[in-house]
């Protein structure tokens, strides 16, 4: 089974709950860490794609 690529939009949401999540807990909450972790690495890798593509498109749009 393939798993459906994040938009940028649904990364960013999804790394911007993760990163509340953490900063609100009082004490780590290791037994979800890993997951939360794993979440936030996916939803970084599709925002970085998508942000290297739009550079590479605007890159070849403006090279000289």
């Amino acid at each position: 089974m393939t798993k459906k690529e994040l938009s940028f939009k649904e990364g960013f949401d999804i790394l911007q709950k993760n990163a509340e999540l953490l900063e609100s807990q009082e004490q780590p909450d290791i037994d979800n860490l890993m997951k939360i972790v794993e979440e936030s690495m996916n939803a970084y890798k599709a925002c970085k794609s998508r942000v290297d593509a739009v550079q590479q498109a605007l890159n070849e749009t403006f090279k000289d």
